[in-house]
This record gives structure tokens, sequence and C-alpha cells, in this order.
């Protein structure tokens, strides 16, 4: 697509209602200009393309058939909400995605009243989906009963408890829902075609729903004839349409249909909008439709930072980083080279991912090792008493995991890993905040809730080289464990080959200095180490946070004024928070500072611009230290001035 690519029919698009008053004829104009925009406006500023590629025909559609906002629209995880958003008076703030300050990347419902929900972690559409519609009944008003509320989920989002928790309840009411599966799954594409596209537009037509019910009333009068008819029914839908599972689940089922094909979409909706009770539509799509390198690597293009819209070649290469960020290792690369190293010394280690095998660098790992790999779909708690159960037989399971994901599956790491004090390591990645992804993804609590766990051993390396050496100690711990950390590279530190291992609880002094101590924890030891020789300060890489070197903190307690820690987690219940307690419990009574990440959740933006904002940059911790510093020598003045009764100026 050249960059100059007019949009004519779109710029005329400022809301639903103008989608919906275009003519039947201009929908797959406006869906082609719509992808264009697309492809060249998330080549600006990157993001999630492949997903809103195959969705931009199934979104305009929707808005066309559906009274949006009043009718409501439930996206799934948010990848696919792209077009939704350029329809809904977003166009032109397309240039500020994810950036700090511009539009966010998932839907939100501070962000536009078309926005219904917000979310980030998938699967939760149809419980929210449904809660809208048993409010809709509950209101009372023939009109807001009338109100649909539609949920679109992707075939991959299906994999969670969630949504099949969701589609048993709402089966067992009459609330008006329809969930729309977006199935971008090509083994399914056999299925796909004039025929199913048929069987759909007749399966959701009137005639046939009269004549079942017609039918209904008169076999129904004779004994066992309505069963045997209801048999035959399903059996023959089987025979065409995978949809037995959600009938029996209480939806009446419709599809697959193309979901690239605008009239067969329109035609259907228009008919299922008038159904009642709960509804299921089965749309097949193409992830990166209309944009020839997404469609050939699909997975490469699903999220994507700015690339050419002409070829697909990323433009990263021509950013600024420094030299060490464009060639060193990421953390989630030491992750995956030390997985393949230990897996081919050890057979017993199972990798475990929900989902995340390119994000948490199992790729290699996948390919070198497919006996010892397993993807659960997306499916977090079900991978943590997976691991539970391999490693009561003598395996040795690594769940590779999202920070902000195994927040889903609190419950089972307390009670199936940490009770049972089972040998499982945890490899915790994108830890802290996560730049362009927003609060929804941010790993900004682990520390607060991981520490808390009786059993559980929680390290937090400084740099690359001691990630893998965590990784070692955590595996060959005999208990559960965990190493957590951040996204992207770090200070550029080259890991060795080896599986050295750290001495349990054991703390580094890194500088030594006078009157104050400066306690970090992970991430943050580099920019510490920058302001402490500025500042003359001590500081420690505390590398435990569960043991904490208990000895060392009432060690610099004793010979520092002063004692500030640095986490990149919130302040409250974090790493900060332990060694107060630490302190507290030997009656020591030293000034503390905690530094970390505020109570509050942190919008999207730089990384590095938000941990400045935070504070948390070296230059942030030499202020803090300062004004500390200052604050305490002004009530040291002040407390000598009223003790020898001198005015205070």
């Amino acid at each position: 697509m050249s960059k100059s690519h007019a949009f004519p029919l779109l710029e005329s698009i400022n809301n639903p209602d103008d989608v919906r008053s275009l003519g039947a004829d201009q929908l797959k104009t406006l869906a082609g200009e719509l992808r264009a925009f697309l492809i060249q406006t998330v080549g600006q500023t990157g993001g999630h393309l492949s997903s809103g590629l195959g969705t931009v025909e199934l979104t305009i559609a929707l808005h066309y058939v559906f009274n949006t906002p009043q009718d409501k629209l439930v996206w799934d995880v948010g990848h696919q909400s792209y077009p939704h958003k350029i329809l809904t008076g977003r166009r032109e703030q397309m240039h500020s995605l994810r950036q700090q300050n511009g539009i966010s990347g998932f839907p939100k419902r501070s962000e536009s009243p078309y926005d219904t929900f917000g979310v980030g972690h998938s699967s939760t559409s149809i419980s929210a989906a449904l809660g809208m519609a048993i409010a809709a009944q509950q209101a009372g008003d023939k009109n807001d009963a009338n109100k649909k509320v539609v949920a679109i989920i992707g075939d991959g989002a299906m994999t969670a408890g969630i949504a099949f928790e969701a589609l048993n309840h709402a089966g067992s009411l009459d609330a008006n829902v329809l969930v729309i599966l977006n199935d971008n799954d090509m083994s399914i594409s056999p299925n796909v075609g004039g025929l199913s596209n048929y069987l759909a537009r007749i399966l959701s037509g009137k005639l046939y729903l009269t004549a079942r019910a017609g039918s209904k009333k008169v076999l129904s009068q004779i004994p066992n004839m309505w069963e045997l008819a209801q048999r035959v029914e399903e059996h023959a839908k089987g025979m065409v349409i995978p949809g037995t599972l959600f009938e029996e689940l209480g939806f009446n089922y419709i599809g697959p249909i193309d979901g690239h094909d605008m009239d067969s979409l329109v035609k259907t909706l228009r008919n299922m909008s008038t159904l009642k009770g709960p509804q299921f539509l089965h749309v097949v799509t193409k992830k990166g439709k209309g944009f020839e390198p997404a469609e050939e690597d699909p997975c490469a293009f699903h999220g994507v930072s700015s690339y050419d819209p002409d070829t697909g070649e990323s433009l990263a290469a021509s950013n600024n980083a420094p030299a060490h960020k464009k060639t060193g290792p990421t953390y989630t690369q030491v992750f995956g080279d030390w997985l393949c190293d230990m897996a081919a010394q050890d057979k017993k280690l199972m990798g475990i991912t929900p989902a995340m095998r390119e994000g948490s660098g199992m790729v290699a790992f996948s390919k070198q090792f497919p006996k010892q790999y397993l993807d659960v779909g997306i499916a977090e708690q079900h991978a943590v008493t997976l691991a539970a159960g391999m490693a009561c037989d003598g395996l040795k399971p690594v769940v590779s995991i999202y920070s902000t994901f195994l927040q889903r599956a609190y419950d089972q790491l307390i009670h199936d890993v940490a009770i049972q004090n089972l040998p499982v390591m945890f490899a915790i990645d994108r830890a802290g905040l996560v730049g362009a992804d927003g609060p929804t993804h941010a790993g900004n609590f682990d520390l607060s809730y991981l520490r808390c766990i009786p059993n559980l051993i929680v390290m937090a390396p400084a740099d690359e080289a001691e990630c893998r050496q965590m990784l070692s100690t955590g595996y060959r711990h005999n208990g559960p464990s965990a190493v957590r950390y951040p996204r992207g590279f770090g200070p550029g530190t080259q890991p060795a080959q080896d599986f050295e291992t750290l001495p349990l609880g054991k703390a580094e002094i890194q500088l030594r200095g006078t009157r104050v101590a400066i306690l970090a924890f992970g991430s943050r030891v580099s920019p510490a180490i920058a302001a402490g020789k500025i500042l003359g300060a001590t500081v420690v890489n505390m590398r435990f946070v569960k043991p904490l070197d208990e000895n060392l903190i009432l060690e610099m307690a004793e010979k520092h004024a002063l004692i500030v820690t640095v986490e990149e987690n919130v302040v409250a219940g974090g790493a900060g928070s332990g060694v107060n307690e630490c302190l507290a419990a030997h009656g020591v009574a030293t000034t503390v500072h905690n530094l970390g990440l505020p109570d509050r959740f942190i919008e999207h933006g730089e990384h590095g611009a938000l941990l400045s904002q935070c504070g948390l940059d070296a230059i942030g911790i030499e202020s803090t230290v300062v004004n500390l510093l200052a604050s305490s020598r002004s009530q040291a003045d002040t407390q000598t001035r009223i003790a020898k009764k001198r005015p205070i100026p």
C-alpha cells in the first residue's frame, strides 16, 4: 500500500451511524480502504496487526447490522479491535496508538462509549457479555430487554476455562446474547465456501426456525417422536457443521461461514439479530488478510514494531538504541537458551507455556525437544496444576509465563504447588512496566503477591548473566521457585554457558559508601549503581526477594543513617516492604524509604519515560536520595533550634 493512499469513503465515516447509512454495495469498498488504512497506520506506530486485518469485514458487518452503542459489542483480548476503533470516531487518533497520552491498543471504557468492556487478558468476553445481557433483562424496560449483546472471541481464546464456564452458564439462561467465534485456524478451511454459507443463511432464517417450531408442537404430541426428530436433526447438522458441542451447551449454533464474505455476514447477522436466547455464530477468517507478509507469517505480524507498509520490513533497526541493545540477548532469549541447554542435560525437564511460545522465547526449545515441550493454550490455571502433577511423579517442570498472566493462576500456585512444596520453577517474563501494552499487561504486582507465599523462593536478576544463574538455582532447588525478569534488554552482561548457582538468600554489595545504603532489586540495580556513584552511597544487589538477606540488611541499618529500597514493582507489599518487616522484627529503628511503582495503574507509554516519571531511573533515584537527605538535615536543624529555643527562620 502506498503511503499516499487516499481513503475517501473511510474518511467520511465518523461513527457507526455513518456506516449504517451506506448502501450494501459500498461495504466492500469500505473494507478495502479500512484494511489499507490499518496497514499504513500500524506501520507507523507498531501494534497488533494480523488479528485486526482478519476482522475488517466482520467489524463493518457488526456495526452495519447492530445499533451500536445501544447494542453492545464486547471484543475479546482486543488485538482484533483496531478496525472497531477506526470506525468509532478514533481514525484521526490512530497515529497515537499505544503512545503516551494516545489511544490504547485495547478496548477501554474511558476512551469511548463504543468500548463496552475493558480487556487485555483473553477469554473474558462471553462472561462480560452475558452479564450485560442479564442487566438488560433486569432493567425491566422493553427497549432495554430488546438490546443485543455480542461477544466476539477468537479460537485461541476459546481454550481458556472461563470461556466454557460462561458458555455453560449462558446456555441455561434465556438472555439475548450472541457469541461470535472468530476462527482463524485454517485447518477448518475446507468447510468454508458456498455450501456452508448457504447452510448458515438457511439455518438462521425465519422459515427454518418457524418450521422447526411447528414441528416441535406437532411431534411433541407423539410419544418419542420429538426426541427422535431432535437426534436426526443434530446428526444431520453434525455431518456438515462442528456445532454439536455448542448446541449441547444450549446455544443455537450457526456456521461456519466465510468471515470475509460481506454479503453472507450481513445477511446472517441480520437474521440472527432477530432471534431470542443464546446464539452462536462461527465465522472463519484469515489472519493478516490483505497484507501478503502478514498472511505468509501471521505470527510474526501478530504484534509488530513500526514497519514499511509497502514491504512489511521492520524499521526497528533504524532506531537510536545503544549498540548492545541491538545485538545482545534479551532476558527472554537468555531464558530460551538456558532452557535448551538444561534440557540437553536433564531429560526430566518439561517446559510448559500457556500459549506464549514465541513471546516466552521457547521456539527453539519446542523444535529441539518436542517431547519435553507443552503448550496448553490460554489456560494458565491448568498449566500450573499440570506442572504440579508432573512434579509429584519425578519430572522437573518449568512454567514460562508472563507476570500479568500468572495472576490468573494464583489459587493453583498456592494450593497445588506451594502447599505441597513441589519443585516447580516459574520463569516470569514481562515483570514490571511493559511500555506500550499498558496496565493490562504490566507485571507490577508479582513481588507483592509472590513473597507472601510460604515455601516459595523468589529471585530478581540484576543482569543477563545473573538471570541464567538464578534459573539454574531455581531449577535445582527442591521446592517451588520463581525468577522474575523484565521485558527486553538488560545492562548487556553476557551470560556464561555453565549452570552456576547462587547461595540462597545472599545479597551482594556492589558499591561501598557512607550514610546512605540503596538496596536494589532486579532491574533497578543498574540505575541504583549509577546513582550511588554520584551520591557516594552503598549499593546492594539484593538478588533474593525471598528469602531476604536479613544479616546484610541489619548490617546496612547499623552502618547507614538512611536506607532506600528500589524495585520495579508496586511499593505496597513489595520487596521494600519485606525490608521494613525485617527491620521491625529485629527492633531496628532506621529511616527507610521505599521507592517503587506508585499506587495507581500506569497507562501505556515508552518504557524508559514511564520509569523516569515514577522516579525509578538513575536520575530519579539520585533526586529522591538528595531530597531525603535535605529533608533530614532540615528536620535536624529544626530540632536543634527548638532545643536551643532559637527562632526558626
